[in-house]
């Protein structure tokens, strides 16, 4: 089954639905160019929801990994949500479980990303 993906956009964070299979090829380059496009975009917060992901290879995984790193090198974050037992015993195995933050719940993995910094629009106190 092909990997799809759709993007929704819940209080700052952009969740995305994959679906299928990430493997060697399209759904490898689906997630590498999807989290890339993101970025460009602006998105600093991603949420990769893998419930409907059945598969992943060792390609899929590398790129998993790569947009770890994109995210993180840009000052954003990227997390797992919904690992299905075969995705989780893969990160097991490969000792990646531990690089990525998953949860199995939206709305903590919502809470989990860090507040955004805006600029304050208080004046600073005058300390006398």
């Amino acid at each position: 089954m092909k990997m799809t993906a759709s993007t929704r956009l819940v209080g700052g964070v952009t969740i995305v639905d994959l679906s299928g299979r990430i493997v060697l090829g399209e759904g490898s380059a689906g997630v590498r160019d999807l989290v890339r496009n993101l970025i460009k975009e602006g998105n600093k917060k991603i949420l990769l929801n893998l419930r409907d992901v059945d598969y992943i290879d060792s390609s899929g995984l590398g790129e998993l990994v790569n947009a770890f790193t994109i995210m993180r090198s840009q000052g954003g974050e990227l997390k797992l949500l919904n690992l299905t037992k075969m995705v989780r015993a893969l990160l097991q195995i490969t000792k990646l479980l531990t690089v990525f933050d998953i949860t199995d719940d939206e709305a903590s993995s919502l809470k989990s990303f860090s507040p955004a910094i805006l600029p304050s629009s208080l004046p600073a106190p005058i300390m006398g």
